[in-house]
């Protein structure tokens, strides 16, 4: 499967997690409003933040308790590792590494915990393509 499958695969899903460390203006925060009206059910984590919208905030992604299908990574690909260590230990099956939070090491610790990654593509331009496709009947 083409990584561009599998990333409109993954925007069938509906429970993910954005992980970040950005400031409340930046593309995380955009975002995760995105995803919401989009009708994803989305989860924040974010060591500053302890809310967003009035939804709660997590310090770390074995926080949540609900199931996860994907994790947003959106940091530094230094502090992308240990995003990824949790999310293979909570058996969280795609990855999407946004542009700047990705790296062989990122690649070869998803595949390791038998993760799928998507990288090279940034998620809100794809979900902003992918809201524009007509429904298939």
């Amino acid at each position: 499967m083409s990584l561009r499958a599998l990333a409109e695969q993954v925007l069938h899903k509906k429970r993910f997690a954005l992980c970040g460390d950005g400031t409340r203006d930046d593309a995380l925060f955009q975002l995760y409003r995105q995803l919401k009206t989009a009708g994803y059910r989305v989860y924040l984590v974010h060591p500053q933040q302890n809310e967003l919208d009035g939804d709660p905030a997590y310090p770390s992604l074995d926080n949540i308790a609900d199931p996860l299908d994907c994790v947003v990574v959106a940091t530094s690909p230094e502090k992308a590792l240990e995003i990824i260590r949790i999310a293979g230990h909570l058996k969280i099956p795609y990855l999407w590494l946004q542009p700047g939070s990705e790296s062989l090491a990122a690649l070869n610790l998803a595949r390791y915990f038998g993760s799928q990654a998507i990288v090279g593509y940034d998620l809100k331009e794809l979900l902003q393509w992918h809201q524009q496709q007509p429904m298939a009947s």
